[in-house]
């Protein structure tokens, strides 16, 4: 193909191309025909100790309710929305009809999980998709907890219900700009008025905020220069939300920059139970013990799909499962993902008993992650070249873990109290 100077660099004459240039791409049960696209989820091989005999009935229906779910709804779609980086709503319904948002929330038409059901039900869903593990994880284990832990029973009875159902859906905005692990230094400002408040200031990176019903935001009360916490309606005067774009992971979820520009809150919509950064640690612990469960069922989707893909590829006149290269990488894969079930389980144990540390939810948070990297970095040499496509879904998640969760693993050492006891 002849390339002609233009003033615009990717001006190509049209005439030069071929008459198959702009053609659709092959649909890859036609172009790969060898091995199975994750739009057709590979059964669970991961849970190798049978992690099921350590979960009560109640928490095994959790856990294969969420499955079956997210195979059939989610595993069909999660490709082609993660290429659009847009979020699939005609979903929310079938996700909110497995009553998990709400998590461990008891009353107000949530669920009232054990922390172990709460965390299985995280851990399934980013089995099949870390986007929409992300989705829930920001709406329920920190906007509807804070509701929960901090709100009024106003406040209670009037958000929780709809948003348990997902008939509404909420956001949290702690993060901004300038500052994200330092966030107990954050900029937005809070300023007390005749019957409410008057919100100043700007949030990055909030998950669900471009299309949330309400914004939990944090913000700076200038009277006592102390963390309190607000509840604002989506479309408020002087609230704007933006998505952040050109993401290369957790392209489904709609992260966003958020501008409050005299927003007005009313005294019903201050949370009470937020009056420092301290409070927030109460909804913290619960989240902590969440967030290590995204990564162990992120790392039980490479590996499902890993071992289906080495027993369907042939090379050499054999399965790739055949080698013993590759069944050294599938094993170090599986034991990793055996002890990170085993220490998810006993943070859940600990949080149970009231015996759980910030020590505790840290290393086992940054440790569970690490484990989760190696198991993602594996899984990206098994599947060679498909290894970036993500319709093998290792692709989708191994950007996510590199640049991150690696984030998670610095920040929670820090801020907790776990270099004390070392």
């Amino acid at each position: 193909m002849t390339i002609h100077s233009s003033k615009h660099q990717d001006d190509v004459d049209k005439n030069a191309r071929s008459s198959y240039f702009n053609l659709p791409a092959l649909d890859i049960s036609v172009a790969f025909p060898q091995a199975t696209p994750a739009s057709k989820f590979p059964p669970c091989a991961s849970d190798y100790y049978q992690f099921d005999d350590l979960l009560t009935s109640e928490e095994q229906a959790v856990r294969m309710k969420v499955r079956e779910c997210m195979e059939k709804e989610i595993a069909p779609i999660m490709a082609e929305y993660w290429e659009k980086a847009e979020f699939p709503f005609h979903v929310i319904p079938k996700l909110g009809a497995l009553r998990v948002a709400g998590g461990t929330i008891k009353g107000y038409g949530c669920p009232g999980h054990s922390v172990t059901g709460a965390a299985i039900a995280i851990a399934e869903i980013a089995r099949v998709d870390a986007s929409c593990s992300t989705f829930i994880l920001v709406h329920s284990s920190l906007a509807m907890l804070t509701i929960a832990l901090c709100g009024s029973e106003e406040q209670k009875q009037k958000y929780l219900p709809s948003l348990a159902q997902l008939n509404t859906i909420a956001c949290w905005a702690l993060t901004e700009p300038a500052y994200g692990s330092d966030a107990s230094a954050l900029n937005t400002t809070a300023t007390k008025v005749e019957g409410g408040w008057i919100l100043e200031g700007q949030k990055r990176w909030i998950g669900n905020s471009t299309f949330a019903d309400v914004l939990v935001i944090f913000a700076r009360n200038t009277t006592t220069n102390q963390i309190n916490g607000y509840l604002v309606k989506k479309d408020a005067p002087g609230l704007t939300v933006t998505k952040i774009e050109n993401k290369i992971g957790l392209r489904i979820v709609q992260n966003g920059d958020i501008l409050l520009k005299k927003v007005f809150v009313p005294d019903e919509d201050r949370l009470p139970g937020v009056n420092s950064f301290q409070d927030t640690s109460k909804v913290l612990a619960v989240s902590r013990v969440m967030v290590a469960w995204q990564p162990i069922g992120i790392s039980m989707g490479v590996y499902d799909m890993c071992h289906r893909y080495l027993k369907e590829r042939k090379q050499f006149g054999a399965p790739l499962a055949a080698f013993q290269i590759n069944q050294q990488k599938l094993v170090q894969m599986l034991g990793n993902i055996q002890a990170m079930i085993l220490v998810g389980w006993r943070l859940c144990k600990l949080y149970e008993k009231g015996a759980m540390t910030p020590g505790h939810a840290s290393l086992g948070k940054s440790w569970i992650t690490a484990r989760a990297r190696e198991t993602v970095a594996l899984g990206r040499e098994l599947l060679g070249g498909n290894g970036i496509l993500s319709d093998f879904l290792v692709a989708k998640v191994i950007m996510l873990f590199f640049l991150h969760l690696d984030h998670f693993v610095c920040k929670n050492l820090i801020v907790s109290n776990y270099l004390k006891l070392v």
